[in-house]
């Protein structure tokens, strides 16, 4: 991977131009192409698979007239009042006619129709109207509402008090305020300090927005086809404008640290985004895996911010390691620190200096007492993570909202007059297929509702028109987020099995109010193999980056304790309100889905400091072998960079508390509360204490445990073989076309060299030797396969690292064997087919006029008596023939390399020595001919090109010096 982004990050240093227009084309065409859509988001807290869930799209199909989402007009008169006397009932059924005509609106029940449930209150001063409606929540249209509520002055001029209420009026919507421009402000203020520069502040900054833009783009197109709730782009904006801003200051933080110890700056940008991006990706990929893993618990509304997200995740990195280095490449030099700047002197700094920077002082203090350092992080921590094991999930409600709302003001006069269960009423579907005496049977149906603990009342039976399926309304007498009327939910579910075998008439319950039950109880049932998939996985993935046993381990307890932190704090504010009048919160459940959300994204965002401290500290002891020089070297060496990077994310989050709603401002306090504990206290204090304590059995993995995980190179040691390869192909480039030093190609059990050559271009290479020794010499030269040991290099290319190019380089053809039978097919055809492959599209209308051209050259170097015919199966041609054509076929490809091989010797000397004159006039003077044959050519002939001759069977490696080769 290292390698990989080294030359990302060196071709968008050497074209920033390039890449910049790039990314204003996207920014441009996604968010304007997703303004331009119109799309918009609705809040659907719908669940497929669920009773509830089930029941609804029933109704839908048999009982449409309940189906559709609904909503409560409720009016209340003066003290000593009754709504059943004028003026007030005319003006009641006068609301009650004209809101059924209001488009959208299925009907509207009155309440003192015969069917009303619980309408009227107990002391005759509140009336509830039920209003229905045609479509579900997500569809019905705001001009429905405000149609509705237009209607309100039938009520006041009556002199009655009017509300409104239902989750089509519940104000879930999320905007963006100008607060969280502060914490923008205030990352740009970290910044300038981390660095000391406005120009190098400025850029992590810059593409952190190009990449917000894109993504909310992409999230308002999505919006247009899909349903996408209205906190979704806010997640993502902040989510992505965190990692954003902390990955471009990774990257740019090495960058200036490598030009203040005097590397060339196109270098260091290319060595940056290769080394501090290698761990971008990393971490960066552990967010989104994190944040996909939401798609398995199954909940729409869910998955599409886990998907939101972690696509700003994925375009943050993409911004980081090309826009970031494009940006590098315009600045230039002007990033490089001055000399004796603070900057400067951090990188450079001497050797015993007095006063040694304040990571190293601090890190220095916490592993001389680490025992002490491990129970107070874990004491401190527990302390807060205590209000965590009293967490309670609800879905919002009316009782959520502002006091003065247009739900709350509802939620609140329903509750006073009619009790806090008829806010959220609970509808029974009743098959009644199987029955005959229908009317009877739904009358025992709700007695037997009746006598379940914590109903108020039950509506009368009401078939639809085919009697097939029948209704009835239960209002609770506890509130729709008390644990009471869940347990009541599930008590009515449970009497479905007795009333099927009584009256065979199964029953669901639906309603809003058991979609939130269904929910709450799915996400509770999903959390802890959640945390345990996370978890599992933040193991699995920190032993293949540290080959280590315990490293992943004390990370993931490291995780949880931030992670029960982020809930203690979360619960005692937003559950139990403390200090809840200054941040705004209406005390209450914890909202069903933030517990998944805060430890995926939490998750990510651990590891991410976890990578940038640890990684350093095992580079050091991998090249020391000292753990305690490990611990203080490579945490001073990253502590600067993670302080920043934690304070920019928690202005970041922090800024979305003040005025964001019941949704984003408890995911991002409790993102806000989960980095700085993350941060600061594990992975700065009980990380660096924890490894003291172990000291090199920290860094303990089994051996085959190692050899079965894969290695993840972040700390950039391919990248430095790399290098080391490219400037040492580089000097050997000059003269030489091919250069091998000490190498040795093979497979399993068989070796061959070690082989030290250096070939001129235009050069004819005769190897010689056994046909398995050949092939594997040519596809190492060639780049299928790696060397077992050694260097080379084709064209200025090293081994393997530039495989893929010397690929390219490189043609190969098999021209010989007796035994071709198998192959079917004419020369021409071959020649066609093979310049389809390998040439550019441009080309392709050229490709036969170009077959017939090289034919006229096979035709033309064999002459007389030896002409082969087009449409000649290659299989029909005499062994010179042949071969001459097929090295034809390779020639074609224009590479300057051609690798050939004979399988059998030619029978006749002179054959053979006419085969190497044809091959000398037919490949153009710069193209280099290797070329394989069982045993040395007998008779040379004059070329005029130099002829190098190498016989394998003096180089292949005997099975005893294997070791001595992969030593």
């Amino acid at each position: 991977m290292a390698t990989l982004l080294y030359r990302l990050g060196r071709f968008s240093f050497r074209h920033p131009w390039r890449m910049i227009a790039v990314w204003l084309i996207l920014m441009i065409g996604i968010l304007g192409g997703g303004v331009a859509l119109g799309g918009k988001t609705n809040d659907s807290f719908a669940i497929p698979g669920t009773e509830s869930q089930n029941a609804i799209d029933r109704l839908a199909a048999v009982f449409p007239s309940a189906a559709g989402a609904s909503a409560q007009i409720v009016m209340t008169v003066p003290d000593g009042a009754s709504v059943e006397k004028e003026p007030y009932r005319s003006a009641i059924d006068d609301l009650v006619a004209r809101a059924a005509k209001v488009s959208g609106v299925d009907n509207a029940s009155s309440p003192f129709g015969k069917y009303s449930s619980d309408a009227i209150s107990a002391n005759k001063t509140a009336a509830i109207v039920q209003v229905q409606f045609t479509h579900q929540q997500s569809d019905v249209t705001p001009k429905s509402l405000a149609d509705l509520k237009s209607l309100s002055h039938i009520a006041t001029d009556a002199g009655m008090k009017i509300g409104y209420g239902g989750s089509v009026y519940q104000d879930t919507s999320v905007s963006i305020s100008p607060t969280e421009g502060i914490g923008v402000i205030f990352a740009g203020i970290v910044l300038f300090i981390a660095f000391g520069s406005l120009l190098a502040a400025g850029m992590p900054l810059l593409t952190a927005i190009v990449g917000i833009g894109v993504t909310i783009g992409g999230v308002l197109a999505a919006s247009k086809f899909l349903v996408i709730g209205s906190s979704t782009p806010l997640l993502a904006l902040m989510i992505g404008l965190a990692v954003g801003i902390d990955y471009g200051l990774f990257i740019l933080s090495r960058h200036r640290n490598q030009l203040a110890q005097g590397m060339t700056v196109e270098e260091s940008a290319a060595t940056a985004v290769a080394t501090a991006g290698s761990a971008v990706v990393f971490a960066g990929g552990t967010v989104i895996i994190a944040l996909l893993g939401l798609l398995v618990v199954g909940i729409p509304f869910l998955s599409a911010m886990g998907v939101a997200a972690a696509a700003g995740v994925l375009v943050a990195i993409f911004a980081s390691t090309t826009l970031l280095p494009a940006l590098l490449g315009l600045a230039g030099r002007r990033l490089i620190p001055k000399p004796g700047s603070r900057a400067f002197l951090r990188v450079n700094a001497v050797e015993g200096a007095i006063r040694k920077p304040l990571g190293e002082r601090w890190v220095t203090r916490v592993i001389r007492r680490p025992i002490i350092a491990v129970v107070a992080v874990v004491g401190l921590l527990g302390i807060v993570a205590i209000p965590a094991f009293s967490l309670e999930l609800a879905l919002p409600s009316g009782a959520s909202e502002p006091v003065g709302s247009t739900t709350r003001t509802s939620y609140d006069m329903i509750e006073k007059g009619f009790g806090p269960g008829r806010n959220g009423p609970l509808i029974v579907l009743v098959d009644i297929t199987q029955t005959t005496a229908i009317m009877p049977d739904l009358a025992a149906i709700r007695a037997d509702l009746q006598k379940l603990p914590d109903v108020s009342y039950v509506s009368q039976g009401l078939p639809n028109a085919t009697f097939d399926t029948a209704i009835l309304q239960v209002i609770p007498s506890s509130a729709p987020t008390s644990p009471t009327t869940t347990a009541l939910v599930n008590e009515i579910r449970g009497l479905s099995k007795t009333v099927d075998q009584k009256w065979h008439t199964p029953l669901q319950v639906t309603g809003a109010t058991a979609v939130q039950i269904d929910i709450s109880q799915r996400l509770n049932s999903a959390l802890l193999p959640f945390g345990l998939i996370v978890v599992g996985l933040s193991i699995l993935l920190l032993m293949m980056v540290f080959r280590s046993v315990f490293v992943p381990i004390k990370a993931a307890i490291g995780f949880l304790l931030s992670v029960f932190t982020s809930f203690g704090v979360v619960v005692a504010i937003f559950q139990w309100g403390w200090f809840s009048d200054a941040l705004g919160v209406i005390p209450g459940p914890i909202l069903s889905f933030l517990p998944i959300l805060l430890m995926a994204v939490l998750f990510g965002l651990a590891m991410d400091y976890e990578v940038f401290l640890v990684s350093g500290m095992r580079e050091t002891f991998v090249h020391t072998g000292d753990a305690k020089k490990a611990i203080v070297k490579g945490f001073s060496g990253a502590a600067r960079v993670v302080t920043a990077a934690a304070l920019i994310m928690f202005f970041v989050f922090a800024s979305f508390i003040p005025d964001g709603a019941g949704i984003i401002k408890a995911m991002a306090l409790g993102l806000a509360v989960g980095i700085l504990a993350d941060a600061f206290l594990v992975r700065m204090t009980l990380v660096p204490a924890a490894m003291a304590l172990l000291g090199r059995a920290a860094w303990w993995m089994p051996k085959w445990l190692g050899r079965i995980l894969p290695n993840v190179d972040i700390e950039g040691e391919k990248l430095r073989e790399h290098r080391d390869a490219v400037s040492w192909a580089s000097g050997q480039c000059a003269g030489q076309i091919i250069t091998t030093s000490g190498l040795v190609a093979g497979s399993g059990r068989r070796l061959v060299g070690p082989l030290t050559l250096g070939i001129a271009p235009g050069a004819l290479v005769l190897v010689s030797g056994q046909g398995a020794d050949r092939r594997l010499l040519a596809a190492t030269l060639s780049g299928r396969l790696d060397a077992v040991a050694g260097r080379a290099q084709v064209g200025g290319h090293p081994l393997p690292s530039e495989s893929a190019s010397v690929v390219r380089l490189v043609a190969l053809e098999d021209i010989g064997g007796t035994d071709r039978a198998e192959v079917r097919v004419g020369i021409a055809e071959l020649l066609v087919e093979r310049l389809r492959l390998t040439q550019p599209w441009y080309r392709a209308f050229a490709v036969r006029r170009r077959a017939r051209t090289w034919l006229a050259r096979v035709d033309a170097v064999l002459g007389d008596g030896h002409s082969i015919p087009g449409r000649a199966g290659i299989e029909q041609l005499p062994q010179l023939e042949r071969a001459v054509a097929l090295a034809a076929v390779a020639l074609a490809e224009h590479t300057p390399v051609v690798m050939l091989d004979l399988l059998d010797a030619f029978a006749d000397p002179t054959d053979e020595a006419e085969f190497l004159r044809a091959l000398d006039r037919l490949a153009p003077a710069t193209t280099t001919i290797v070329l394989g044959t069982p045993v040395a050519p007998r008779r040379t002939p004059a070329l005029s090109r130099e002829v190098v001759n190498l016989d394998l069977d003096d180089l292949r490696l005997s099975v005893l010096d294997r070791k001595d080769a992969l030593a």
